[in-house]
């Protein structure tokens, strides 16, 4: 394979048909092979244009000190947790970007938060007079990124041959993750002794997004002109996304690999530098913290799990400063990398 399908997922949006049918074919079959595809056909009201992008993207125009009021907190014990916010560049990390985690409380308030958990923390927000509208924006577009994975999830589970509700129950009052990223162009000087290059097409690339498969069910991205996304396919070789205007990334994470008895992969990708600076909107699509992942009918056995597990399992960084999370669960998946 040596691109990646674009399917029309309009009828996704319809009532029972032909049409929609032959969409959870072609979607269930591009997940077990690539686990990687863009999709087109949304309704008029999720808007996906450039101008709803550049809407969110205003957050990058603040200063820096109202960009660190919105600051997360993952790396210091001696202060309350916050898991969503803005983060900044990591310097010893191939990875190169900042930008902010936005948690579903901008959707759904309070019903979403609950101060004992890390997981269900409240995401810090800039004040309306600092960027007039921001809010409202980013609320419209992450109503419209959930109704995109509702109707992938149900298509998924009816591709599987199962009853199209069978994964919704998981989502109710889910901790679905916005991030706004920016990948700025690295000074040539940093991480000298790393090496952040690769071959690609005959060209040295460098390396601003390290290689990882998601931990989460599925997720949804948003790219701006600017390309440089790739993914690695079933043989080994890395594959170009086109960063074609309007249209949305869909690949699946590890819990939807493990859900489903590697029916449907989790593929790896990465993000290589096209020499100017980048933005990408990822929508990743997660159950409550406290649903419970069981085997499917017909799949691979494993022992069930909590969700919240796996995220707190998912994240090194997280065990290493807070120890292990307490919530009752019997067993949780072996953490791939951070």
């Amino acid at each position: 394979m040596t691109v990646i399908p674009a399917i029309d997922v309009g009828p996704l949006f319809g009532p029972p048909s032909q049409a929609r049918e032959a969409v959870d074919r072609q979607l269930i079959a591009t997940a077990g092979e690539s686990g990687f595809m863009t999709i087109v056909g949304f309704p008029a009201d999720i808007d996906t244009s450039a101008s709803a992008r550049s809407a969110l993207l205003q957050l990058f125009s603040a200063s820096r000190a109202e960009q660190n009021a919105l600051a997360s907190n993952k790396t210091d014990p001696s202060r309350p947790l916050v898991y969503r916010g803005w983060f900044g560049v990591m310097a010893d990390r191939a990875s190169h970007y900042d930008g902010i985690e936005i948690g579903p409380d901008i959707l759904h308030g309070e019903v979403v938060l609950d101060p004992d958990d890390p997981l269900r923390g409240p995401t810090p927000m800039p004040l309306e007079a600092v960027l007039p509208g921001w809010r409202n924006a980013v609320r419209d577009y992450f109503r419209g990124m959930e109704r995109v994975s509702d109707a992938l999830m149900r298509a998924l589970a009816r591709g599987l041959g199962l009853p199209e509700q069978s994964f919704a129950a998981a989502f109710d009052d889910g901790i679905s993750t916005l991030r706004l990223l920016r990948y700025p162009v690295r000074a040539r000087s940093a991480l000298p002794d790393r090496d952040i290059y690769v071959e690609h097409g005959g060209r040295r690339r460098e390396i601003v997004g390290e290689p990882h498969a998601d931990f989460g069910f599925l997720t949804l991205l948003v790219q701006d002109r600017v390309g440089g996304l790739q993914a690695r396919m079933p043989g080994g070789s890395w594959i170009d996304i086109p960063p074609v205007e309007g249209q949305i990334v869909v690949n699946f994470g590890k819990l939807l690999e493990r859900w489903t008895g590697e029916r449907i992969r989790a593929t790896e990708h990465r993000v290589l530098s096209s020499g100017q600076e980048r933005f990408s909107l990822p929508f990743f699509y997660e159950p409550r913290v406290d649903a419970r992942i069981a085997p499917l009918p017909n799949a691979e056995p494993f022992t069930p799990f909590l969700y919240g597990d796996h995220v707190w399992s998912s994240r090194p960084r997280l065990r290493r400063l807070f120890g292990e999370r307490r919530s009752g669960a019997d067993e949780t998946i072996p953490p791939p990398r951070d």
